[in-house]
């Protein structure tokens, strides 16, 4: 399963709007599929990713789900998310 995040926009900022887009991703993408599947999560196209939505969204499905992979990194603001979640979360992502 891919999600691909610009679906979200291309500036994810807010814990609300985090909280909403898990939300959705849980109802219609997520739901359902087995807690081995592959998940691929791709930033192509977002232009800025804050800790506070992705705490709300990469956090939570990487607590859903065993395998994730990140696709389109190369940003520097989805770099450094990417980064604090691994030393605070406590997950292996």
């Amino acid at each position: 399963m891919r999600i691909e995040l610009k679906k979200f926009g291309d500036m994810l900022i807010s814990r609300p709007d985090g909280r909403e887009a898990y939300l959705a991703m849980s109802a219609y993408l997520t739901k359902g599929l087995n807690k081995n599947e592959l998940i691929e999560i791709d930033f192509s196209d977002v232009k800025i990713l804050t800790p506070s939505w992705a705490d709300e969204v990469i956090t939570k499905i990487a607590k859903d789900f065993k395998n994730i992979k990140f696709l389109n990194t190369k940003n520097s603001t989805v770099q450094a998310t990417l980064k604090i979640l691994r030393e605070y979360s406590g997950l292996k992502i």
